[in-house]
């Protein structure tokens, strides 16, 4: 147990830690202080590594990360208009022409535009904006931090793209008409509706071909329009824009459909909080709350921070961050999640997040960071379509040229089949097709208490056959219960008395836990005098003029007479039951026996039970004696590895690895050595820094039963993917050759393309939607 005052228990658990080999003046208890915590804030565990690096495995990304160029200024915008993330690269591209431009990053499914800039001035903001103006969106500046992700913006679809479509729809009809009526005028009126309809695809593409984007769809459908027109085929060239702008309108309804999931997030964040001054209430601005600020939430209102309950209690309902539908009941020192909904009545509450760091934008930074950590495949498809266009629109130039000129083949023929391929080039659908999945996992799975950061890791949480647990924390509550108190020529009542004015003031599990079991029992007890920690062995203090030792069994003989053989059997009997045991003894005699159980999860068997019908392995690695581990292990019917140090997790976890993918879940501090070395790491907690810091993914209901359902919603968004590129690439193949060979024509190509595109987007709308079932 120890006796520093800097140590602080914490109500959920996520502890620093540190097992036998904790340096710190300690209540060791040998081999039973494994796993249960010594928490100081300068505590260091051999063999570990800090807790707050976070952890690389060999599928991340080494992003550019703008908030980490300290000498330069980043501006950012959020920008309105973008209908895939095939938009957001061609603004990256754009921007990145500009003069005094460091860096530019577009997270799409946030709509956030982030310069790096040598400094900030009024010119280089009007030239960034201009450039998003003449590639037709609309940005929109955030002067500060505390604005980012509290712009009310609209994800519905936009209805007033209709009318251009409606107008081109109406002009479509009237040449037809004049086309039944009069043969040339008819032809005549397809080809001013065909100029008409050209004319912003034109436009657009000119500014993107300016802007280092030449193989856009705009550019392609520009060519094969123009061509068509060269050719005579008026009619067809208008079908064909029609139904680009067809395929435009449905891709953006599937994407803002998309983005709605993420931007949902944001709007749980209020406006305006009423803060209390002096006594004073005042309304303000949510995002000018700081930390200590006291502030009132009615009944139905949001949260806007990260804060502490000050009223008695509260219920509060927080489905809109977990997941959970049944609202938590919260005791005063509680802390609650910003963007929980309080249900019952007005309450006070401390304001403990600084702007900007609060749970909800914590989530919304992950999900915009993850956009840069991108799964394997992403990275390959990424790079597969920069070669993928210039090849077919090539191969489109040869089909055009090569017949006619060395098979004396048509004209006529060869231009329409090359116009066609070209359309079959624009890699749109094959680009969206991952991260529109990935996009939606993460938002399906931050709704329901789970948190991934990026593509690599959700792709690999998807794939793991093996998962290995840390015990205390993670399979149990980390809080251990006293079972048995056997007294030795004193009563229980004496025992307990003597034990718990040693450990009073102690904030180490096992000492807390017999503290807190004597005042259940109504003892009084009296703080001993000279209570001082013996490192290594426990700790003693002095009662009545006599100094009384608590320790672990095996470290009787080095303050007191060796137990005796019936004592020896007794303690022996109660670690085979998976207890932990603490003796109290004198200089000279046993005063007595405790014994302590870390109890399991309400959920771990459950949870247990549900991986195995997933066909995953569960493995526990625990530095507690074996007969506890043993113990936990039967409950669960799973498999056990005890009395390992950090080290020792390390090299269990690396053997594994060589053989089959496997996930370490941990509480994210003690075991981030082995959580490292694991293909992919996962934290228990409650949403804190050092659990996102610490994993690649966080289960922030602390809570098991997160776990088989983030494998079921990955091994779906994998699933997703694969769907999406077999129908991306496939359709692709098929209208190559049958366009080669003159089957489809330039509509069924420019259809294949942009119904390529909404299909793939409306396929991963299906993961967003995802549910778990048991």
């Amino acid at each position: 147990m120890l006796y520093n005052n800097k140590s602080m228990y914490h109500e959920h658990h996520l502890h620093e830690c540190c097992h036998d080999n904790c340096q710190n003046l300690a209540h060791n208890h040998a081999h039973l202080s494994h796993e249960l915590h010594c928490h100081q804030d300068s505590t260091h565990c051999s063999g570990g590594d800090s807790h707050m690096t976070n952890p690389k495995n060999e599928f991340d990304d080494t992003p550019d990360d703008p908030n980490r160029q300290s000498k330069q200024t980043k501006l950012t915008w959020k920008i309105e208009g973008m209908d895939c993330a095939h938009c957001a690269q061609q603004i990256e591209n754009s921007l990145k022409t500009l003069p005094d431009i460091c860096q530019t990053k577009i997270i799409f499914s946030t709509e956030k535009l982030v310069v790096l800039v040598p400094q900030k001035n009024e010119q280089t903001i009007k030239l960034i904006e201009d450039k998003v103006i003449e590639l037709g969106y609309k940005p929109i500046f955030e002067p500060s931090p505390e604005h980012s992700h509290h712009h009310d913006h609209s994800h519905s679809f936009d209805k007033k793209a209709l009318i251009p479509l409606g107008v081109l729809g109406a002009l479509i009809v009237v040449s037809y008409i004049l086309l039944l009526c009069n043969k040339t005028v008819g032809e005549y009126a397809f080809m001013v509706t065909a100029i008409v309809g050209l004319m912003p695809i034109l436009k657009e593409a000119v500014i993107l071909t300016r802007s280092g984007t030449p193989f856009a769809i705009e550019s392609l459908m520009s060519v094969s329009a123009i061509g068509a027109l060269f050719i005579g085929a008026a009619e067809e060239a208008t079908m064909v824009i029609f139904l680009f702008m067809i395929g435009e309108m449905l891709e953006g309804i599937a994407t803002s459909k998309a983005k709605k999931g993420i931007s949902s997030l944001a709007q749980l964040m209020p406006e305006e909080t009423v803060i209390i001054i002096d006594g004073v209430r005042k309304t303000v601005a949510s995002h000018s709350l700081k930390p200590d600020d006291i502030i009132e939430i009615s009944s139905g209102g949001r949260l806007p921070a990260d804060v502490i309950l000050m009223s008695e209690q509260a219920n509060i309902d927080e489905s809109a961050l977990t997941g959970e539908s049944i609202p938590v009941n919260y005791l005063s020192g509680d802390k609650i999640m910003a963007g929980s909904l309080v249900i019952d009545n007005t309450i006070q509450l401390k304001v403990v997040s600084e702007v900007g760091q609060n749970a909800v934008d914590r989530i919304l930074q992950m999900i915009e960071d993850a956009e840069e950590r991108k799964a394997p495949i992403e990275r390959f498809i990424d790079k597969f379509s920069r070669y993928y266009t210039p090849t077919i629109a090539f191969f489109a130039l040869l089909v055009i040229v090569v017949p006619p000129l060395l098979l004396s083949a048509d004209w006529y023929t060869w231009f329409y089949r090359g116009l066609t391929l070209l359309l079959i080039g624009c890699p749109c659908a094959l680009v969206i097709s991952t991260p529109a999945v990935i996009t939606s996992a993460l938002s399906n799975a931050a709704k329901q208490g789970v948190l991934i950061k990026g593509g690599a890791a959700l792709e690999h949480i998807g794939s793991v056959k093996r998962v290995a647990f840390d015990k205390t924390g993670t399979l149990t509550e980390g809080k251990p219960q006293v079972t048995d108190v056997i007294a030795q020529d004193i009563s229980k009542e004496q025992l307990l008395a003597l034990v718990a004015a040693i450990e009073s003031g102690s904030h180490h599990p096992i000492g807390k836990a017999i503290v807190d079991y004597a005042l259940q029992n109504q003892l009084n007890i009296n703080e001993a005098g000279n209570r001082k920690a013996i490192a290594g062995i426990g700790i003693q203090g002095e009662i009545d003029n006599q100094i009384l030792y608590i320790v672990s069994p095996s470290k009787v003989a080095t303050v007191s007479t060796p137990l005796n053989d019936e004592h020896a059997k007794i303690i022996a009997e109660l670690e085979s039951a998976g207890k932990t045991v603490v003796v109290a003894v004198t200089n000279q005699q046993l005063m007595g026996i405790i014994a302590l159980q870390d109890v399991l999860r309400s959920d771990a068997i459950t949870a247990i039970n549900e991986l195995n019908q997933l066909g995953i392995k569960s493995l526990m690695l625990t530095g507690d004696n074996a007969r506890a581990a043993k113990a936990i292990a039967d409950q669960l019917g799973m498999d056990y590895r005890a009395e390992l140090l950090p080290a020792d997790k390390l090299i269990a976890i690396e053997k594994i690895r060589n053989t089959t993918s496997i996930a370490m879940v941990g509480d994210g501090i003690n075991d981030s050595p082995a959580m490292k070395a694991a293909t992919v790491s996962i934290a228990m907690g409650s949403g804190t820094d050092v659990a996102l810091e610490a994993a690649d993914a966080a289960l922030t209901k602390n809570s098991l039963l997160s776990l088989p359902k983030l494998i079921r919603l990955t091994r779906f968004a994998r699933r997703n993917i694969k769907q999406n590129i077999t129908i991306a690439l496939g359709i692709k193949l098929v209208f190559l050759i049958t366009s080669l060979f003159g089957f489809t024509g330039l509509w069924l190509a420019v259809l294949a393309d942009s119904g390529t595109t909404a299909i793939v987007t409306a396929n991963a709308l299906r993961v967003l939607k995802f549910k778990n079932k048991s």
